[in-house]
């Protein structure tokens, strides 16, 4: 493929740093550490289901659903570009 004045191999490295960037995001927002039995946002007891099945859990479903929600629409990335413009 011709990239113009790009080195070989530039645009797979971009895709590869693409991917290792959204790794890094994704392991950053896993819970660390001993689950909560109550939630920090609101207060809502967290079943005990949830508590074992997500280790290190902070948020009931709700508010861990409304922070999904949240974090979907301010994570774009804009894939054309360099991936400097892709810093904040």
């Amino acid at each position: 493929m011709a990239t113009g004045w790009a080195r070989d191999g530039a645009v797979q490295d971009q895709i590869d740093a693409s991917v290792e960037d959204a790794v890094e995001l994704a392991r950053s927002r896993l819970p660390k550490g001993d689950s909560l039995t109550h939630c920090q946002e609101c207060g809502a007891e967290i079943p005990e289901a949830r508590r074992k099945a997500v280790t290190g859990v902070r948020l009931c479903i709700t508010c861990q659903q409304e922070l999904d929600q949240l974090q979907e629409t301010q994570g774009s990335v804009n894939r054309r570009a360099s991936k400097d413009s892709q810093l904040r």
